[in-house]
């Protein structure tokens, strides 16, 4: 396999990745809000509840998503493997002074 098409796989399953643990994540999170929280409180804040817990689950995919990646970026010479998504512009061209 060449550079571009690791690239391609690599993005797309840390995308999958990604969503996984949100999702999971999203589960662990309301479900323990519905357990302890939710029997307590009103409805107005039960609403608000749920909305904290999506940006809290976001927040812990994002974390654990970093930490992993940090660790297979650690592991791997991604330069060997990958070929860059994005590259450094072009400087613009010199301008001639006729």
């Amino acid at each position: 396999m060449n550079k571009k098409l690791n690239t391609l796989f690599f993005v797309l399953g840390a995308t999958v990745f990604n969503i996984l643990v949100t999702v999971l994540a999203f589960l662990l999170l309301s479900s323990v809000f519905v357990w302890l929280l939710l029997p307590r409180l009103p409805d107005a804040a039960a609403q608000m509840g749920f909305a904290l817990v999506f940006l809290m689950a976001i927040a812990a995919s994002f974390l654990v998503y970093r930490l992993v990646l940090n660790k297979i970026i650690s592991r791997i010479k991604f330069e060997d493997y990958f070929d860059p998504i994005l590259r450094g512009r072009r400087p613009p061209p010199k301008k001639r002074n006729d």
